[in-house]
């Protein structure tokens, strides 16, 4: 898979660590998943859900397509307004991302897409755009609150909308923003407090909106646990 500027490769290779040992399939992986799969794992596949993002283990919604797992995210999760999904572009045998844009024209949002569980559903591991650069924390770490969030970012009057979310659960524990760069990356740094969780896992969603109706136009969210 290419790696883009936003991180998203490692992101699948840091999941294959803890999914693809523990998955089912019997089909032949690229050279980094084989690598991983070779190994022994005593992790159940429903335990390798819990990696997604979205949908969550807990629910009862499953996608037979990366398609439609990146639309349900993107309409379902982020709130996008009817957003236009692209192609989904393979990475290796079990996973791979599918742009996503607000519009036609607008900026695209990389979803990271793998099969789990039992069923070989499809999952979203995270999101990725060229416009937020999150480097803290990093996917699947523990958090607490406040937590701090660093990396850069490019957006209208440098502004990005912050969320810590917890799995099954609409309201975000927390809400705030950040400020980047307004017509090039610039670096961000702050923190984000937030309620405590009743789930273990959750997510830290980036977010940018449009200036004229508020829609959600990009976003980064990577899977987080609660410490």
């Amino acid at each position: 898979m290419t790696k883009r500027r936003f991180g998203v490769a490692a992101v699948l290779v840091a999941l294959s660590v803890g999914a693809v040992g523990c998955s089912n399939n019997t089909s032949t992986s690229s050279s980094t998943s084989t690598t991983v799969s070779s190994t022994t794992s005593t992790t159940s596949p429903q335990a390798a859900t819990s990696t997604a993002v979205w949908p969550t283990a807990s629910s009862s919604t499953r996608y037979r397509t990366p398609e439609a797992a990146a639309t349900g995210f993107a309409t379902d999760y982020l709130h996008m307004v009817n957003p236009v999904i692209g192609q989904f572009q393979q990475g290796d045998a079990r996973s791979g991302e599918v742009p996503v844009q607000p519009s036609a024209t607008g900026p695209v949002t990389t979803v990271l897409v793998r099969e789990l569980g039992s069923d070989n559903s499809w999952w979203v591991l995270g999101a990725g755009t060229a416009a937020i650069a999150l480097t803290d924390p990093t996917w699947n770490a523990s958090i607490t609150s406040p937590v701090t969030l660093k990396g850069t970012a490019m957006a209208y009057e440098g502004t990005v909308r912050t969320q810590v979310r917890e799995d099954d659960n609409s309201k975000p524990l927390g809400e705030g923003y950040i400020t980047g760069g307004s017509t090039s990356m610039g670096p961000f740094s702050g923190s984000l407090a937030f309620t405590k969780a009743t789930t273990k896992y959750g997510a830290v969603v980036l977010y940018t909106t449009s200036a004229e109706n508020g829609a959600v136009m990009e976003a980064s969210v990577i899977r987080v646990q609660f410490g």
